[in-house]
């Protein structure tokens, strides 16, 4: 008896349909213009604020720091994650130092939310910057 039970949950679990999965992440989920706070792991202190936006291109995509020029960035998109690489540049924190950031975030009910690290070229003991971002799509 137990044995056909077996065989008839075994039948039903075979027949039920399976979800399809999720479509593929792409740049297209995230292009356009975004607003976007930096800010500390801890507490809500922004850092900075800056403009990001790009294509479906990974080209195109470019990050406006608060009175500079725009920056090429280097984009990527592994499974739900988008990924960004900034060039060296003048550091906003620290006056003379250059810094490279590495970000990677991820559609959170239409926010991109993720996190940095951010290298400074210094040699002193606090030259990684850890934090937080959250954007917002551009009016």
């Amino acid at each position: 008896m137990r044995g056909s039970w077996l065989l008839v949950a075994i039948a039903l679990l075979s027949c039920t349909k399976k979800s399809p999965p999720p479509p593929a992440f792409s740049l297209a989920d995230v292009a356009g213009n975004w607003n976007v706070r930096a800010m500390r792991d801890t507490g809500d202190a922004v850092i900075t604020e800056y403009q990001m936006s790009g294509t479906a291109d990974p080209a195109s995509w470019t990050m406006t720091l608060p009175n500079r020029r725009p920056m090429r960035l280097k984009v990527s998109v592994d499974a739900d994650s988008f990924m960004v690489e900034t060039p060296p540049y003048p550091s906003i924190l620290h006056e003379g130092v250059a810094v490279v950031s590495k970000g990677v975030s991820r559609l959170r009910d239409g926010k991109l939310v993720g996190t940095f690290v951010a290298k400074y070229a210094t040699r002193i003991v606090d030259s990684v910057l850890t934090g937080r971002t959250e954007g917002t799509r551009a009016p």
